[in-house]
């Protein structure tokens, strides 16, 4: 099989421009209607606009220099993550407060046209429910008008009075006086209402929360909404309740550890007073005033170790309390402030484990317990546990033996001082119960009052670096954004029409898919006729026909091929124009043509006007008929016909009966040229019966008619390659787009030749649109 011929390489902008340059009218109707709409939606789309505000969270990581200042005044201040505090900051329990507080649940609008305006500045009067979980929702809005002089408020069709709660069809509301009225709604008012969970959900929808940086502590709230002061007040009224509900849980903290310091206070005065009681008792009933100097010596040594004893016991008592508080601790409630520690590494790990616990409880009310974050931090929290309790049995054991030490050498105090009387040693030992139980009761007093001043000089844990501020123009709709979206769409929409149109097309349009398809030659291009009357009536035809007849060497000087076939693979991809047109074209040359109509199937179409009588080519077959006598004139001086006749006997024996020989020899004797027209050899085999008297075959293909799946086949099938001389000619080629000429082939009038049609003129503005109104209602 012959190769077939390689693709060109085309340049991509050529190969653009070649493609889509012809659908322009079409690409420009487009272009309008889809920026007509663009405007539309402009024009009718409710502005948005962009509200910010700033927040400096309290980081553990990130912390600024002032909060670290304001920590040494308030003992009660947590440290906390930036990421959150951004969960945080859009959880479902502030945003529902804002609803609330704002009265979001019950939306005043003014009426349009195309659709409702927000009235948040323009309605004199908000509608509130006392409980707004009970209220039920409208399936429609409802009209509302306000009565300034009477201070009644007509709403669905009844008067209610304002300030005062009253039972409507949709619950218990309440109407009162708008405190962001600025100016009368020029058109009728309406109102709706929706649960505050709705409501919370679609602000979430809007509210967007980031951290400026990794390393910064700064976070940026954005909020769009079509009313730049109700957008603010809900930026304002968002950061108010999560600083509101940071000082309520500091406070709850510090209410819990005074709690627990007072229980401990009231637990040791009990104590502390019993001892005082004891020695008071033990002076009297012993009569005791003073010591002796070496009793005071003795008493000042042990006095000393006393003392240390007295530290020692009391860092152990912590340690039992800091120990039961680890051990007992389950994390379900507010944990006390650490009491004070020593040691600087279990201060440390207390301080981590409180720490944990504390972002544990603040991060269960808005995270449900088998959350990965609250998972991890349990696990963090247990994995503490151990550590801390680890370095309190260290501690305890280290105080023990320091214990012990004391203890062995007040012993030996104890000794010494067996000279002194008993009543002063056994005044002594009650002293010192004393001494300890006044030291505890005075540490206690101490953080209690530090917690009391912690809470009253509660803070918030976050600053507000920028208020919420409103842009002053619309963020939305993007009017360049907008309009570019809809210049794109309109080139992907003619685009998706013209890929639709020839790309995905399962019929012949470019002579390149022939030439791709198949590797039998392509000798010419025919352009589409629109109905001629005449068969000289279009000079591009005639003068591509004189092409063909050069390409396929008629007029070579060898003069070998006279008789030429045409045919094609179906009915009505124009073999008889070609073949009509060509026998024409050859005549007017001035050589003798003669033009066989061999399909002697039911007769086609003819411009040619013949004379004589209607015997034909079939007559001869079946009858004892000579040549001459079915050869018929037409107005044309060089050219005859030979009419198909009618036909008795099936087309195909008559064609195998043996006079077709005899038919030849006259007509090669007679005539210069012998121009057969054959039926189409997809539905008979003449074509194949008479390429044995043929020099020459043009195959006839038409555009956007004739199938690729024909095309591709051509090579394989067997009696049509054996055709001699087989060439295509690709007939009725139409322009492309909305070209008057041009477009589908490259010869003749393809790429900057004359156009196909000998009266095309150049564009104007009503052919334009004349054109492009159909193909925009076909796109």
């Amino acid at each position: 099989m012959p190769n077939r011929p390689k693709a060109k390489n085309t340049p991509f902008a050529e190969e653009l421009l070649t493609r889509y340059l012809p659908y322009w009218p079409l690409f420009l109707g487009l272009a309008i209607v889809f920026l007509l709409a663009g405007l539309a939606y402009i024009r009718y789309a409710t502005p948005r606009y962009e509200v910010t505000a700033t927040l400096l969270i309290s980081d553990e990581k990130k912390g600024s220099e002032e909060i670290t200042v304001s920590e040494s005044l308030n003992i009660l201040n947590s440290k906390k993550i930036v990421e959150n505090e951004v969960v945080v900051l859009q959880s479902r329990n502030l945003l529902d407060a804002v609803v609330r507080h704002l009265h979001l649940y019950a939306p005043i609008s003014e009426q349009g046209r195309v659709s409702d305006r927000s009235a948040y500045t323009t309605s004199p009067v908000l509608v509130t429910a006392v409980n707004p979980e009970t209220i039920r929702t409208t399936k429609e809005p409802v009209p509302l008008a306000y009565d300034a002089a009477r201070q009644v408020v007509h709403a669905g069709g009844h008067n209610y009075p304002l300030n005062i709660p009253v039972n409507t069809p949709w619950g218990e509301l309440q109407f009162v006086t708008n405190p962001h009225f600025e100016k009368q709604a020029a058109k009728p008012l309406r109102f709706s209402l929706v649960k505050p969970k709705v409501a919370a959900a679609d602000i979430s929808k809007q509210l967007e929360v980031t951290a400026a940086g990794k390393l910064s502590s700064i976070v940026k709230l954005k909020f769009r909404d079509e009313v730049p002061q109700r957008g603010e007040d809900i930026l304002n009224d968002l950061i108010a309740d999560y600083n509101r509900a940071g000082i309520d849980y500091r406070n709850a903290i510090a209410r819990n550890t005074i709690a627990f310091v007072d229980e401990r206070m009231r637990i040791v005065q009990r104590e502390l007073n019993s001892v005082e009681k004891q020695i008071q008792n033990y002076k009297s009933s012993k009569g005791i005033v003073d010591l002796s100097e070496q009793g005071r010596m003795y008493l000042k040594n042990v006095g000393d170790n006393d003392q240390r004893l007295s530290e020692i016991n009391m860092k152990l008592a912590v340690l039992d309390q800091v120990e039961r508080y680890v051990v007992s601790k389950e994390g379900t409630s507010i944990a006390p402030a650490t009491l004070g520690v020593a040691d600087p590494l279990l201060s440390h790990l207390l301080e981590k484990l409180y720490q944990a616990e504390l972002d544990r409880e603040r991060l269960s009310k808005t995270t449900a317990e088998n959350h990965p974050s609250m998972i991890a931090l349990n696990d963090q929290i247990e994995r503490m546990r151990p550590s801390v309790l680890e370095n309190i049995r260290n501690q305890r054991r280290g105080l023990q033996a320091s214990q012990r030490d004391l203890s062995s050498t007040n012993s030996g105090y104890n000794s010494m001082l067996q000279t002194i009387p008993q009543k002063e040693r056994e005044l002594l030992d009650v002293s010192r119960q004393q001494s300890i139980k006044n030291s505890i009761y005075s540490f206690l007093l101490q953080k209690r009052e530090e917690t009391a001043i912690g809470s009253a000089s509660n803070i918030a844990d976050s600053k507000v670096v920028e208020t919420a501020r409103a842009s002053t123009l619309p963020v939305s709709p993007n009017k360049p954004f907008i309009l570019l979206a809809a210049l794109i769409a309109s080139v992907l929409t003619g685009i998706a029409y013209v890929i639709k149109r020839e790309v995905l097309s399962q019929k012949l349009l470019f002579r390149s898919e022939l030439e791709q398809y198949t590797s039998i030659p392509v000798s010419g291009e025919v352009a589409y006729d629109q109905g001629s009357a005449s068969l000289r009536s279009n000079p591009a035809i005639e003068e591509q026909l004189r092409q063909l007849r050069v390409a396929t060497g008629l007029f070579s000087k060898s003069g070998g091929k006279k008789k030429i076939l045409v045919t094609s693979s179906l009915n009505g991809e124009g073999k008889t124009f070609i073949a009509e047109r060509l026998a024409v074209s050859m005549s007017l040359s001035g050589k003798k043509v003669v033009l066989l109509k061999s399909d002697l199937r039911p007769a086609q179409d003819s411009q040619l006007l013949l004379t004589g009588s209607p015997t034909g080519l079939a007559e001869f077959l079946e009858e004892e008929t000579e040549p001459y006598e079915v050869i018929k004139g037409t107005e044309y001086k060089n050219l005859f016909v030979i009419p198909p006749g009618t036909a008795e006997t099936q087309p195909t024996e008559l064609l195998l009966n043996g006079k077709l020989g005899v038919l030849f020899e006259y007509l090669e004797e007679t005539f210069d040229f012998i121009i057969m027209d054959a039926a189409p050899v997809g539905t008979a085999t003449d074509a194949f019966i008479l390429a044995e008297w043929s020099d020459l075959t043009y195959f006839v293909v038409r555009h956007a008619q004739t199938p690729k799946s024909v095309i591709r086949k051509l090579d394989e099938a067997y009696p049509v390659a054996a055709l001699p001389n087989l060439s295509i000619v690709f007939n009725a080629v139409k322009a492309r787009g909305f070209q008057k000429a041009g477009g589908y082939g490259y010869g003749f009038g393809a790429q900057g030749g004359k156009p196909y049609n000998s009266n095309a003129s150049s564009w104007s503005f009503g052919t334009l649109f004349r054109m492009l109104r159909p193909q925009v209602k076909k796109a």
